[in-house]
């Protein structure tokens, strides 16, 4: 029978294609965003404590009480904005199902969606499932940086949602407080709602302070925020994460998530809320944590070929191979993870339309071991 497929352009995601090369060449993965090192012990005794404490069946489809309150605890601690557990925190499973939940139950067929090039990869595939159109606006390069007037440019009566997303996946840009503002005056008496990607807010640097959209009164009572605590507790492989949204937000969103993925994995729900409230200073101190990591890996591949950017946030290292090869991106990843054995992501598929830029992403959300090896191999290209 000949299936009409509603996603043409979609194929295999290039995080799936560059994890299985590496596999096959048994290399260094620094492509795929996870941490190869484990969660906080104390957070592994808590989900092993709910599940022999028979918390194994269905939660709250909204997410587990005690958890949404912890999390509007740790945002009006955080950002000055205080929500409603009950009405504005929705629990989720991942942040991926959250920010397509947050897309299906706000954009409707025929209206657009402004996204920012490079962007994560299941952006635009969640907007034309609602028969929407992704509207492609490039960062500028090296900075990473949006061009505000560009953005006023592509705005039209058609545009339904803008959605940003800081710190930034793939350059670890972050947005500003001004950046904020621009955003603001463009969405002022409209009806765009902003959909606001924050899942790395705790991995910001050299004492900067992630500016979310939530400590912007304006942006706030029309944005749909969401985190992971995958990203946040290193433990992307539990997918659970959350949106903070007004209370008519809220709504619409929950009609989605309900049908979506009802609830989210109930020990790991309990856990995570016993932890926020007794160990508030692993978030605090991921920062830090990370920016050891960024420092330390920058220092080991600092003798090589690569051309580093700054890394402002997040836990990706981008770097221009311009020196060592004169090809795309695509294929300088496959060339590096076959003869070097180190697997890395290229830009082009985060892009509507190829950069023609030479830079590829490395993660070092790793051990000591992990970064060591990868960069003694990276040093010799």
């Amino acid at each position: 029978m000949p299936i009409q497929t509603k996603l043409p352009k979609v194929g295999t995601t290039i995080f799936s294609v560059m994890s299985q090369l590496a596999v096959e060449h048994k290399a260094v993965n620094l492509g795929q965003g996870f941490p190869d090192f484990e969660p906080p012990q104390a957070l592994r005794d808590a989900v092993t404590r709910a599940m022999a404490q028979g918390r194994n069946q269905y939660a709250p489809g909204i997410g587990l009480a005690n958890l949404r309150e912890q999390i509007a605890l740790k945002t009006e601690r955080l950002y000055g904005h205080k929500v409603d557990p009950v009405t504005e925190v929705t629990v989720t499973s991942g942040a991926t199902e959250a920010l397509f939940a947050a897309i299906a139950a706000v954009v409707r067929q025929g209206e657009e969606v402004i996204v920012f090039d490079p962007c994560y990869d299941s952006y635009e595939p969640a907007i034309e499932l609602q028969g929407a159109r992704a509207v492609h606006i490039p960062l500028t390069v090296p900075s990473f940086g949006i061009d505000w007037q560009r953005v006023r440019d592509a705005v039209s009566a058609k545009t339904r949602m803008i959605l940003i997303n800081s710190p930034h996946n793939p350059s670890g840009a972050v947005l500003s407080r001004t950046d904020l503002d621009e955003l603001a005056a463009i969405v002022r008496n409209t009806d765009i709602v902003v959909l606001s990607d924050e899942v790395y807010e705790h991995i910001v640097f050299d004492g900067a302070d992630h500016q979310s959209v939530l400590r912007h009164p304006e942006l706030a009572g029309r944005s749909i925020v969401v985190s992971s605590f995958g990203k946040t507790f290193h433990c992307t492989g539990w997918k659970i994460g959350y949106a903070v949204a007004p209370q008519a937000l809220t709504a619409e969103f929950r009609k989605v998530h309900q049908y979506l993925t009802f609830c989210s994995f109930h020990p790991a729900q309990q856990a995570f809320a016993e932890f926020l409230e007794s160990s508030p200073e692993h978030y605090l101190e991921l920062p830090a944590f990370y920016q050891a990591k960024r420092d330390s890996f920058r220092a080991l591949i600092a003798s090589s070929r690569f051309t580093l950017l700054d890394v402002p946030g997040g836990y990706f290292q981008l770097v221009d191979y311009s020196a060592i090869r004169d090809e795309d991106d695509v294929a300088f990843c496959e060339w590096m993870v076959m003869h070097a054995g180190v697997a890395a992501i290229p830009l082009t598929p985060f892009y509507e339309t190829a950069p023609g830029t030479r830079l590829v992403r490395l993660c070092f959300a790793k051990s000591d071991a992990t970064m060591a090896a990868a960069a003694e191999r990276l040093c010799k290209l």
